[in-house]
């Protein structure tokens, strides 16, 4: 049975993702700052009990990250989802940048998945399939901006896709696949309910690149149906 580890899974992204492991079978490590505060998360282990744990994280907090890797020591990793983010509303136009969000946005979208691939590379490199899963954004594509703005949400996406990259390269040799995963515009609190993707079909698309990667595809940049992203 496969084992996966996913963080933010409180809502959104992170929480469909949960759902539709959980549903086929795997073994899921579901990680958010707050479980007795994550309903709908609560409710999703009620319903998979024998394949869903639910661990409390603060992936800003590098000594609980240690400490949860240590407290799963036991655990195999096959796929590794750093899918918890933050954009940091308002204080993210020119001349009106909150300075101290930008550290928190780098602190979170861009360092604590490299902490996490650190911590947990035992984990995953004892496993059969060995993937390391970064959700990033398009936003964070310098070739594709062409509307400015968004410093701070910008440029830590951009900062995590190099980070993935030099992931890729370092962590060849214990045959893990690293990549960026763009979900699309999805109709979540970030996203927006207007946006032209549901959450399912972000997360079941996503899941099919994940399941078709190989150490071929290590260090790039993909979109929930497959296509690859210029950087």
């Amino acid at each position: 049975m496969s084992n996966i580890l996913i963080t933010g899974t409180n809502r959104g992204l992170g929480l469909e993702f949960a759902r539709q492991y959980a549903s086929a079978g795997w073994q899921v490590i579901a990680c958010c700052r707050n479980p007795h505060k994550a309903d709908a998360l609560q409710r999703l282990k009620l319903k998979h009990a024998d394949r869903l744990s639910i661990h409390a994280l603060d992936v800003a907090d590098c000594a609980r990250i240690d400490q949860l890797a240590k407290q799963l020591s036991g655990n195999t990793i096959d796929v590794l989802i750093n899918n918890a983010g933050v954009y940091q509303y308002g204080g993210e136009g020119f001349r009106s940048i909150d300075y101290a969000a930008w550290l928190d946005s780098f602190r979170i979208n861009t360092m604590a998945p490299l902490k996490m691939a650190e911590a947990f590379i035992q984990h995953i490199a004892k496993s059969e399939q060995k993937k390391i899963i970064n959700i990033t954004s398009k936003m964070g594509s310098i070739d594709d901006n062409r509307s400015g703005h968004h410093y701070l949400y910008r440029s830590s996406k951009a900062a995590l896709n190099m980070v993935t990259k030099s992931l890729a390269i370092d962590l060849a040799t214990y045959g893990i696949t690293t990549i960026v995963l763009h979900p699309g515009l999805v109709q979540t609190d970030m996203g927006g309910y207007g946006a032209p993707t549901t959450v399912e079909q972000s997360i079941s698309g996503m899941r099919e690149v994940i399941a078709r990667i190989g150490s071929k595809d290590s260090g790039k940049f993909y979109d929930f149906r497959g296509q690859e992203i210029a950087w």
